[in-house]
């Protein structure tokens, strides 16, 4: 099978998402009362409206209505005033009631956006950007200057109620495949579930993975979910067909259902596409079906064939009246809008002259957006000159760190914002090289001490008096005429060993930057 690169040469991706997301901030249910709880004990929060009991009537949830509208306004949706509520014909044992209450042709959200910076490697899975200026747009991309930002289309948001929990025993890894037989959990059925489907505006796996991020980033600033990948309150289906470059006709589509980390969306959609190519380049045909991604055999198996809309028989739900929302509420609730990601990566470029790049990082977890927050409010005056290494620490270190230790709570940890500028200002100040810098930083989180305290205690105040530097310098040069002679015939590489030799006499503490100086004066 060829590598995906080599597909994209030849083939064009078409790709949309329907990504589904519970709204698990919520206490209750979508049409009941019962209470929301991961991890609960299985079938302890069911009442006869969620199973479906004869004579049960569903009352909706106000708060999952308003909780939904939210998200349609913060992706740019129109929101439509008049909906309302169908029953769709579901066949499996995890719906008892054997149909999903959903919404029909008219959802709640409609015809919104989201515009991807695709930047870095991310980019160069885009192949069909030659040509294109800075600024310059085709299609649904516009070039910018380290990649290009992509358009994507929303075609709505729906509400649904989510399934319960089939547990398969006995065969390979959970899946129902050899399984001797299955248990089912009526907890999550009934969960307020969106669901938001886009236009096919995708065209490599990277930007799909972008969209969901962006997606989640939203819903978490909206507080309307925790979107759980691990725990499946946020989850993906990805439909992809392949067209030969420069075609306008759609090809056959597969859908690839629940991808449940942001890994796995890359990797299955890659891995599709390169299965389809290789079966079109065969002269063999491609199905409408539903796949699963494999990840420990990194492949698709087929599911089954894909049901069409006819299947699921929709039908208005005789229970639930039309909804009707009017301008005032549609305001009221856009009135909570909090500060979305975007913006907040536009003022952290306007306020600290931060770069898109370092801008659009700092806002992929709240939790780092905060803390950037926090520490330019420590830094006062001097925050819009701290603003690059702040965030530089906080992007990669703080990240790193966070990353390795799950369980931890920066808020509570010993890096407080105070600490992190003082931390960066001495490395600015070059009391610190960064090498150090790093060393302090593990130092700051292990021992729950200031940086400078721990400067001082382990004697790592760099050297940067120039006439000491020069000292050790010239008794270098002096020591290895030969490696002199070889840098200026032409082997410039030698200057590594020429700083690592006056580092070695100066005990780690000669700053490395007046030693680079001072030796390319010398050499040249």
């Amino acid at each position: 099978m060829r590598k995906l690169e080599e597909v994209l040469q030849d083939w064009e991706a078409v790709i949309g998402l329907e990504i589904h997301a519970e709204l698990t901030t919520l206490d209750t249910k979508m049409f009941c009362g019962c209470k929301l709880e991961f991890g609960a004990e299985p079938n302890t929060h069911t009442c006869p409206v969620c199973l479906g009991l004869p004579g049960a009537l569903p009352v909706p949830n106000r708060s999952a209505i308003e909780s939904i509208v939210l998200a349609g306004l913060a992706t740019n949706c129109d929101i439509e005033k008049h909906s309302m509520f169908y029953r769709k014909t579901y066949m499996y044992p995890d719906m008892s009631k054997n149909f999903q209450t959903t919404q029909g042709p008219v959802a709640f959200c409609m015809r919104g956006h989201l515009d991807l910076d695709v930047d870095g490697p991310a980019a160069k899975e885009r192949i069909d950007l030659d040509g294109l200026e800075v600024g310059e747009s085709r299609g649904n991309v516009t070039r910018t200057a380290d990649g290009y930002t992509a358009h994507v289309g929303i075609t709505r948001i729906h509400m649904e109620e989510d399934a319960g929990k089939m547990v398969h025993v006995g065969g390979g890894e959970g899946r129902i495949a050899g399984a001797t037989h299955s248990l089912v959990d009526y907890n999550r059925a009934g969960t307020p579930l969106t669901e938001l489907v886009t236009e096919p505006d995708l065209r490599t796996p990277e930007e799909a993975r972008l969209f969901m991020q962006k997606l989640r980033q939203i819903y978490l600033a909206l507080g309307i979910s925790d979107c759980s990948m691990e725990e499946g309150s946020m989850r993906c289906d990805g439909n992809v067909s392949l067209r030969r470059r420069g075609a306008k006709e759609f090809g056959v589509k597969t859908e690839l259902k629940n991808m449940n980390s942001f890994k796995n969306l890359h990797d299955g959609l890659a891995y599709e596409i390169c299965r389809q190519a290789e079966v079109l380049e065969e002269g063999g045909q491609i199905y409408q079906e539903t796949r699963h991604w494999d990840p420990s055999q990194k492949r698709t198996i087929v599911m089954r064939v894909k049901e069409t809309a006819d299947d699921y028989r929709l039908f208005p739900d005789p229970d639930l009246a039309p909804y009707d929302l009017s301008d005032e509420w549609i305001e009221s609730v856009r009135a909570k809008l909090p500060e979305l990601p975007a913006q907040k990566a536009a003022r952290f470029e306007d306020a600290f002259g931060l770069s898109a790049y370092d801008a659009r990082h700092l806002v992929d977890h709240r939790v780092t957006a905060n803390f950037f927050e926090e520490c330019m409010e420590a830094a006062g005056a001097d925050a819009g000159k701290l603003a690059k290494p702040v965030a530089n620490l906080v992007i990669n270190d703080v990240t790193a760190y966070l990353n390795a230790h799950e369980d931890v709570d920066l808020a509570s940890s010993p890096l407080t914002p105070a600490r992190a500028i003082e931390l960066v200002g001495l490395q600015a100040q070059d009391v610190i090289s960064s090498k150090q810098a790093k060393e302090v930083f593990a130092a700051v989180l292990d021992e729950d001490k200031d940086p400078s305290a721990i400067v001082d205690e382990r004697g790592m105040k760099q050297v940067s008096d120039t006439g000491a530097i020069e000292a050790v310098v010239d008794a270098v040069l002096a020591a290895n005429p030969d490696k002199v002679e070889q840098y200026r015939g032409g082997k410039t590489g030698l200057i590594g060993f020429f700083v690592g030799q006056c580092m070695k006499e100066m005990r780690g503490q000669g700053n490395p930057k007046v030693i680079n100086e001072l030796l390319a004066s010398k050499l040249g």
